[in-house]
């Protein structure tokens, strides 16, 4: 029988926590780091208005993770009503910087929100990604289960 994987250790100096006033210029590289990702540029309006969102921290979140004090990975989510379940928290866009990445980075974010969810008496936490993203689903697998859901989007 074959052991299932081990989380591997989180990096040495590796904190969690809300993001600061001081890491808007590196939260914004990070989060237009994302949107490339996903052959997006964002007019300044979103980030501004994200930005302002996740200060008031009422409709969406964000958690910065940090090595030694530098600012290597973010992740944003919310919460909204199920029918069929208690409320949800949708993690919306996780990105660790590239020289920080297989670190743990994205698994301590992952974790970091999953114990909020707890906290919010949420019944899951879940996310979407590209079926292209072969190293982010590396990870995923190993934290949560893919239940074959299909998303479909009508942009307006």
């Amino acid at each position: 029988m074959t052991e299932p994987p081990t989380a591997p250790e989180k990096p040495a100096g590796l904190t969690i926590g809300p993001l600061e006033p001081a890491d808007r210029k590196t939260w914004e590289e990070l989060f237009a780091g994302y949107n490339e990702f996903y052959g997006r540029t964002m007019p300044a309006e979103f980030f501004d208005h994200s930005w302002a969102e996740f200060t008031t921290g009422t409709r969406m979140h964000a958690l910065a993770a940090r090595i030694d004090g530098e600012l290597v990975g973010i992740v944003h989510f919310l919460t909204h009503a199920s029918t069929t379940a208690a409320d949800s928290c949708y993690l919306q866009d996780l990105f660790t910087a590239p020289a920080a990445r297989g670190r743990g980075v994205g698994r301590a974010l992952i974790d970091t929100v999953t114990d909020w969810a707890r906290t919010q008496n949420c019944g899951r936490v879940y996310w979407s990604t590209h079926e292209s993203n072969a190293t982010a689903r590396r990870l995923y697998d190993q934290v949560a289960e893919n239940r074959g859901f299909i998303i479909y989007s009508i942009p307006l």
